[in-house]
């Protein structure tokens, strides 16, 4: 599938900023047997003074913008276009969760798709007793790991309302675990953390999703705004596979990956520092259209 992808990000400052820093990570990357990024730009309006490109721990193809001078706007523009493979549905051939300990000690790599840095907590995502009881309450000792993961984002598809007046971006998963609310980094944030609560390798993956769904099908949760949904290593044989809660499926070729992270600090599309006061506004716009042969 091929797709033409749009993205807007706009800030409007209260006062004049400068002095400003951004770490731009917004283009889709390129996965083998995945998608292939075929072209790619972004624009920052005004005119950064400075730009550098490098890659990070995770392999994201990060942007670093320095606009020293004052600015009341700020616009930030993302457009590519990405072939996107289906993505094969293996046997689950994943272990029970009692054999988890095992294969992870049998896992010797410490590189950015190691297991072992999606097992604690991480920047956003510190330990929560009742999101791990809500991990362990349907839970059967026969279960693969697999299983598990599957059965999580199922509940929190049908116990959880997607809302987004319900949570803002720096709400915690505990806050969205309470209220039963959120988008798709809350829903997100909340398996990652049952599923480390268990002992099972969780991490976060920001992207898009189609904006306009095939004939016949309903239109995804989410597709108005960067989308962000959840990766699982299900063991040595099956390693990792992508699920989506805020519309319980697995992640196909309606999904277009941008970032791998812990959780939504390795991922964020800007992040950054400047100098200011008062308030600012910001307004987002995504667009994923399929292209026609």
């Amino acid at each position: 599938m091929l797709y033409d992808l749009s993205l807007h990000i706009g800030y409007k400052y209260e006062v004049p900023a400068s002095g400003a820093h951004h770490m731009l990570r917004l283009l889709p990357l390129s996965l083998p047997d995945r998608q292939r990024l075929v072209a790619g730009a972004v624009t920052v309006t005004p005119e950064p003074d400075e730009i550098a490109t490098f890659e990070d721990f995770f392999h994201h193809p990060t942007r670093h913008a320095i606009l020293r001078a004052p600015h009341e706007t700020l616009d930030i523009r993302m457009q590519a276009r990405v072939m996107v493979q289906p993505v094969p549905v293996p046997a689950d051939f994943s272990p029970i969760l009692d054999r988890m300990p095992q294969e992870l000690a049998e896992t010797w790599t410490l590189d950015a798709a190691s297991p072992h840095h999606f097992l604690g907590v991480s920047p956003r995502l510190p330990r929560d007793r009742e999101i791990a009881a809500y991990a362990r309450k349907d839970l059967k000792p026969s279960m693969t790991v697999r299983q598990i993961a599957e059965q999580l984002c199922a509940s929190i598809f049908k116990d959880f309302k997607y809302d987004p007046e319900a949570t803002t971006v720096d709400s915690t998963p505990g806050e969205a675990f309470t209220k039963k609310r959120g988008v798709c980094q809350d829903f997100s944030h909340v398996m990652i953390v049952a599923l480390r609560s268990l002992g099972i390798p969780a991490g976060y993956v920001s992207g898009f999703l189609r904006t306009i769904p095939p004939p016949g099908k309903e239109r995804l949760e989410g597709a108005d705004a960067m989308h962000a949904w959840v990766r699982v290593w299900c063991g040595k044989l099956t390693g990792w596979i992508e699920l989506d809660p805020t519309n319980n499926i697995s992640a196909g070729t309606d999904h277009i990956v941008v970032g791998y992270g812990r959780d939504y600090s390795d991922v964020a599309p800007v992040i950054g520092v400047l100098k200011s006061y008062g308030s600012h506004k910001t307004d987002q716009s995504v667009d994923v259209v399929p292209v026609k042969p």
